[in-house]
């Protein structure tokens, strides 16, 4: 594999290569101490909270198949793919996810999102919940498993993430609603607001979903596209799907599109948060704000970013 040191070039050939020499020639081609442990473990059909067995097991000999297995996995990752969809795996609050290539890589950042939208749930009450944009599911399932009174459901224009969605809720037994569609268009609207626009995606099955969806929301919560499409970022983002990452110009057209159409749909008092980019706080501030939205305030991520915004549907 171009830029794999010979080390890690005869890795893949011997029988006679220790589990600690594999690690040790995948850290000298690049890759950090715990991704090359996981990938290991992962080559290995471990699972990712076994690394206390490599530190143990250092001296065990790795067989060639698992070998040739890792390298592989070597090569991938040092391309950019990134670590989850090379072990199908990601912990997102504290859950085992399945990811693979169809959805997005969950960040740790977003669970501020997660974090903010708790504050705001009370423990005991069934407070209808969308996430819009599931993508693998993670915000709604994280919301579902702190909350599980809430009715969480989880919106998205990629039948193939709503799929990776659906399995991830069917494997942690999390009752997950589950609705296709292109962000609000085609939801129904609380009472008092305008007729629904037709939207031909609306009308697509929704997953054999047997429930109604609320017309009135208590919280709707999103990480929507926000990366612009010029980013100078977006080819080491590659192996992620574009459409999930890429918002227009300035990043803010999904954006725009939800602030303006979510209002219609939250009951009064209810909650609009969203995710966006770093930079970009002060631009959703305003639109929040000039789409009526009161109390409008931010998060910060754990670099100390304001990566979360969010307003308030006027109390009764």
């Amino acid at each position: 594999m171009t830029g794999l040191p010979a080390a890690s070039t005869e890795m893949a050939r011997t029988e006679s290569t220790s589990t600690e020499a594999a690690c040790h020639s995948a850290q000298r081609a690049g890759l950090p101490r715990l991704e090359a442990q996981l990938l290991l473990l992962h080559a290995l059909g471990r699972q990712p909270h076994e690394r206390a067995w490599l530190l143990a097991h250092g001296d065990a000999p790795l067989p060639s198949t698992a070998a040739q297995r890792y390298h592989a996995l070597c090569a991938r990752r040092l391309s950019g793919e990134p670590l989850a969809y090379l072990s199908g795996q990601r912990e997102f609050y504290g859950l085992a996810l399945q990811i693979d290539a169809r959805v997005l890589d969950p960040r740790p950042d977003t669970e501020t999102l997660v974090d903010w939208a708790l504050e705001l749930l009370p423990l005991g009450q069934a407070v209808p919940v969308l996430d819009l944009g599931t993508g693998s599911g993670a915000i709604a399932l994280a919301l579902q498993q702190q909350r599980p009174l809430a009715q969480v459901w989880a919106l998205d224009a990629s039948l193939d993430a709503l799929e990776v969605a659906r399995a991830n809720a069917a494997r942690l037994r999390l009752p997950l609603r589950l609705r296709h569609g292109h962000w609000l268009r085609g939801w129904p609207k609380a009472a008092g607001s305008p007729p629904a626009q037709a939207d031909p995606g609306s009308a697509l099955p929704p997953l054999d979903e047997p429930h109604t969806p609320p017309a009135a929301l208590g919280l709707i919560v999103s990480n929507p596209p926000y990366i612009r499409a010029a980013d100078p970022h977006l080819p080491a983002l590659r192996h992620e799907p574009q459409q999930a990452l890429v918002a227009g110009p300035d990043g803010l057209d999904d954006l725009r599109e939800i602030i303006a159409s979510a209002r219609a749909h939250l009951q009064p008092g209810g909650w609009l948060l969203l995710e966006h980019g770093w930079d970009q706080a002060d631009a959703v501030a305003a639109l929040l704000r000039t789409h009526g939205y009161q109390s409008v305030t931010h998060r910060l991520d754990l670099a100390g970013h304001r990566r979360c915004s969010g307003g308030q549907q006027a109390p009764a």
